[in-house]
């Protein structure tokens, strides 16, 4: 298809293709002559997701550039090029973790440390502070102790046990895709645009349970 054509089916202006083609957003199409280029179903594909990320997550373009260079880095395997591209996004808490911690962020790290060996988690691309998920938990955790909420390794297995059938479900639907740059993609794409709804699935849920349990 014609850059015309990308224009129309994705239903984003001429102009910001362009913009996106200058920062390295989206890749360059296949020329066909010394002023024309042809692009294929990939480049409408990446068009929606650099949308996604923009508009829908805020994320900044050199953020997204970013991103997207480890989505693309076939040196990586799919472990680590997951692992690289989903770090780089934008964290809800992005929390500085002091040198020297305090007692709740001591036990909030010791916490951590022994629900994933409980667990068996090894995540090799997502160790300590490297890990910016791993920081907000430890983080939420320590919280939660200075707060008067504290809580234990069993408390927290039942909820890590439902998340890890989740990513196993998350990863059985990325592997229908054909690629590992697609499923990459796809990855990235359900970070920015499905955590929303199951965060909004969980309090709905609770909602419903709360009315068949307590009544209104």
């Amino acid at each position: 298809m014609r850059l015309a054509d990308l224009s129309e089916s994705s239903g984003v202006s001429l102009a910001t293709i362009k913009y996106y083609l200058r920062e390295g957003l989206l890749p360059p199409g296949r020329l066909i002559n010394t002023t024309q280029a042809e692009y294929d179903e990939s480049h409408l594909r990446r068009l929606r997701l650099v949308r996604a990320m923009i508009q829908v997550g805020r994320i900044p373009v050199a953020t997204v550039r970013e991103v997207l260079a480890h989505v693309d880095d076939d040196s990586l395997g799919l472990t680590l090029r997951l692992g690289a591209a989903l770090r780089t996004l934008p964290h809800p808490t992005e929390p500085t973790l002091a040198a020297d911690e305090d007692q709740p962020t001591a036990a909030a790290r010791k916490l951590a440390d022994d629900l994933f060996t409980r667990l068996g988690w090894s995540a090799p691309c997502e160790v300590g502070d490297l890990s910016p998920a791993h920081r907000a938990l430890v983080a939420a955790l320590a919280t939660l102790g200075r707060l008067g909420y504290p809580l234990s390794t069993d408390d927290l297995l039942p909820y890590a046990r439902y998340m890890e059938q989740a990513a196993v479900y998350d990863l059985d639907r990325m592997e229908v895709l054909p690629t590992p740059q697609e499923q990459a993609e796809y990855a990235v794409a359900a970070a920015v645009l499905f955590e929303p709804v199951l965060l909004n699935l969980r309090r709905l849920a609770q909602a419903e349970q709360s009315g068949r349990r307590y009544g209104l």
